[in-house]
């Protein structure tokens, strides 16, 4: 029976509770899918360690030497047993807290010591070691590198620890080097270099070395890539084909904004709308992805193209997670379109639009005389109707639900174009695989006249001096805002809080007016508090990072950040995006304390370093993985690697992108002979659901 259909139960050493275990806590059914539970390290066993050689940086080491003494400690479930083990030379401590009673040790004895080595008062001892009767030594013990293999504590209360998977594996060993299926063709393998899907997995959990460890891992972190940009080009492909609107016509409304802006696009903002109305115009439905920084010009960028669906006789809408930003997006656009008097209508549609107000926005769009619908979710709601809706913009569109974007799809005959934006830059690898259906346009300039953002990293004790700084700024004409981590104080957290920060900042600027913003506010509340800040009314606006998207008030210039080692690279950067957005020099402090760990010292200097946003959003990947990630990254990939890492793997993924490319543009439908093995494996991914190929759609 072949491996992928061989039930766990029925191989060596597992039986119906261990096998029931497997599913639950891993998903393994079969026996493929233990062998696809691949080891997360290896512990090199070909190296004998002397006690004396022992480094503080070495993670496990074995060493051969004899028990000189033991005795046992404590009685009952507080009994532990300690031991010296010598090698001849030198001698260490051995200590056990559990399973006291099942060791027998012998003096006189030769035994192989493998373990984790910790120095404790300038002497190493190791904490439930491995210790063997030389006697009883295999050759596999001291040969290659061990495979250890992530279990969960209800895996272990059942005896199925990481030497016990170890074993279960290797008995499928002999079955697995007969011959299995691969899952690849064999002019990729070839093209790329890799393994056969049998050596590649023989070698993953029991390499003879590390070159063949590392061929197997590179062959099988490619499969997975590849599967999962086959599918995602499939889908770019079908609906490349899908009939969309044409929109041929750069109309007068277009021509009017164009000429009446005070200042000229930037040289990226001009490609974007050239990359995006080649699409509109192609008769096929557009899936774009329109990413800029912060400050870039997105928003501009879109209305344009809102005008190029109005002026061709469509109605288009802009999506936005939050009333502040959909607020913002309303009245930037009013702005911008003044100069067009009653030539483009625009309408706000949000979850606080009265039922009284809504009447003449749903009658406006029946009839058509809204051209640009602005809104929150409740655009998706089905009293909400279009004469005839063609494009479609979605702000940070990582905010919304599959099943919530695809209702505005339905708000026509064809389904509208669809332009997604997100201020949160993307790291290639992602961008490649969470948005690979889409086609990317990048705005990588900022208009004219923006300086960059001056970002400086103090500690806590240096706060006097910020509030010095900051009542310069105010005394300047200027405005500030504080963000906290944490709305009320928590005692189990040594952070700064947002409550008794404000009651600081009202005691240390009492001649200022001070606005407060959280998340657990009204709306109103909230809303009233943005206003009042945006208005200038109040100098201060102290906030959690309900602030971190959709606020726009250039007169601000400082950001302070309190507790800067709580937040995300990403989330940083976008706080920073608050101020800047003026003409006037712009400031990000980050307050931390004094003791830092060294990877948010790396993401301190990188926020001073630079203000560019991939490059942060690269190191953010680098640094924190990308189930990790703030923003985009926050709700983890709809992928579920094995192997693969997007955070490390990058040029794996575009190896992996390009041969599926290379199949798909001659075979779409993978009907060739050839390419029949791609189109059963995706049929077989699909049904065991090793992906979660519904969120890719």
């Amino acid at each position: 029976m072949e491996l992928s259909q061989r039930d766990i139960t029925y191989c060596k050493n597992v039986g119906t509770k261990r096998a029931d275990i497997l599913y639950k806590e891993l998903g393994v059914r079969t026996a493929m899918d233990l062998l696809r539970q691949y080891p997360y390290k290896y512990i090199d066993r070909s190296k004998f360690y002397k006690i004396a050689e022992i480094d503080d940086e070495d993670t496990y080491v074995q060493i051969i030497g004899e028990v000189t003494e033991w005795h046992t400690i404590g009685i009952g479930k507080a009994q532990r047993l300690s031991a010296t083990f010598n090698d001849g030379t030198h001698q260490c401590e051995l200590v056990w807290f559990q399973g006291v009673k099942y060791l027998k040790l012998q003096r006189g004895v030769k035994y192989l010591l493998f373990g984790k080595p910790s120095r404790f008062q300038h002497v190493y001892n190791f904490v439930h070691p491995d210790l063997t009767p030389w006697d009883k030594v295999t050759p596999e013990m001291t040969q290659g590198l061990e495979p250890y293999y992530n279990t969960t504590e209800v895996m272990k209360r059942h005896g199925l620890n990481s030497k016990t998977l170890r074993s279960i594996i290797a008995e499928l060993i002999p079955d697995l080097k007969a011959g299995v299926q691969d899952t690849m063709g064999a002019d990729v393998l070839q093209k790329y270099r890799l393994m056969s899907l049998k050596d590649a997995l023989v070698n993953v959990h029991f390499p003879k070395d590390t070159l063949s460890m590392q061929n197997a891992r590179a062959r099988l972190k490619f499969e997975e890539l590849f599967y999962v940009q086959l599918q995602i080009l499939r889908q770019m492909k079908r609906r490349e084909q899908n009939p969309g609107f044409a929109m041929p016509l750069v109309g007068s409304r277009f021509h009017a904004l164009y000429k009446a802006l005070p200042f000229d696009l930037t040289g990226a903002q001009k490609r974007v709308i050239h990359e995006i109305h080649d699409d509109l115009k192609s008769g096929h439905q557009m899936n774009r992805l329109l990413q800029g920084d912060v400050g870039s010009g997105k928003t501009l960028v879109a209305l344009l193209c809102c005008l190029l669906a109005v002026d061709n006789n469509y109605q288009t809408c802009i999506m936005a997670p939050t009333e502040i930003l959909a607020n913002q997006h309303y009245e930037t656009l009013k702005a911008f379109l003044a100069p067009l008097g009653d030539a483009v209508h625009v309408a706000l549609l949000t979850g606080s639009t009265t039922a009284k107000n809504r009447v003449p926005i749903h009658n406006g769009l029946m009839n058509g005389t809204i051209h640009i619908l602005i809104g929150t979710h409740a655009l998706l709601e089905d009293a909400v109707q279009w004469q005839n809706l063609g494009f479609v913009v979605i702000d940070e569109q990582h905010r919304f639900g599959v099943a919530q974007r695809a209702k505005l799809w339905t708000k026509n005959q064809l389904p509208p174009h669809i332009l997604v934006m997100t201020a949160t830059p993307i790291p290639r690898t992602l961008a490649m695989t969470v948005y690979g259906d889409l086609h990317v346009s990048i705005i990588d300039e900022l208009p004219p006249g923006r300086k960059p953002v001056q970002t400086i990293h103090y500690d806590i004790k240096r706060r006097a001096q910020v509030y010095s700084f900051v009542r310069k700024q105010i005394q300047d004409g200027r405005q500030v805002y504080v963000v906290y981590p944490l709305i009320k104080e928590n005692e189990k957290m040594d952070l700064q809080d947002l409550q008794n920060g404000f009651n600081e900042l009202c005691e240390a600027f009492p001649e200022y007016k001070i606005s407060m913003v959280h998340g657990q506010m009204k709306a109103a509340d909230k809303d009233l508090q943005m206003s009042r800040f945006a208005t200038g009314e109040t100098q201060i606006l102290v906030a959690t990072t309900v602030i971190e998207v959709g606020v726009n008030v250039p007169n601000a210039t400082v950001m302070i950040i309190q507790n800067a080692e709580r937040f995300g690279l990403s989330q940083l950067h976008q706080l920073r995006g608050r101020v800047g957005r003026g003409g006037d020099q712009s400031f990000c402090i980050l307050l931390t304390d004094f003791e830092m760990s060294s990877e948010t010292r790396k993401r301190m200097n990188i926020m001073v370093e630079t203000n560019d946003g991939f490059r942060i959003a690269e190191a953010d990947l680098q640094l924190r993985g990308p189930g990790d990630l703030e923003g985009t990254m926050q709700s983890g990939t709809p992928f579920a690697f094995h192997i693969a890492n997007l955070a490390t793997d990058g040029r794996l993924v575009a190896l992996a992108r390009q041969a599926a490319m290379d199949i798909l543009d001659q075979d779409p439908l993978l009907e060739d002979e050839m390419n029949r093995i791609y189109k059963r494996h995706l049929d077989f991914l699909r049904i065991s659901q090793s992906y979660n190929w519904g969120e890719i759609s």
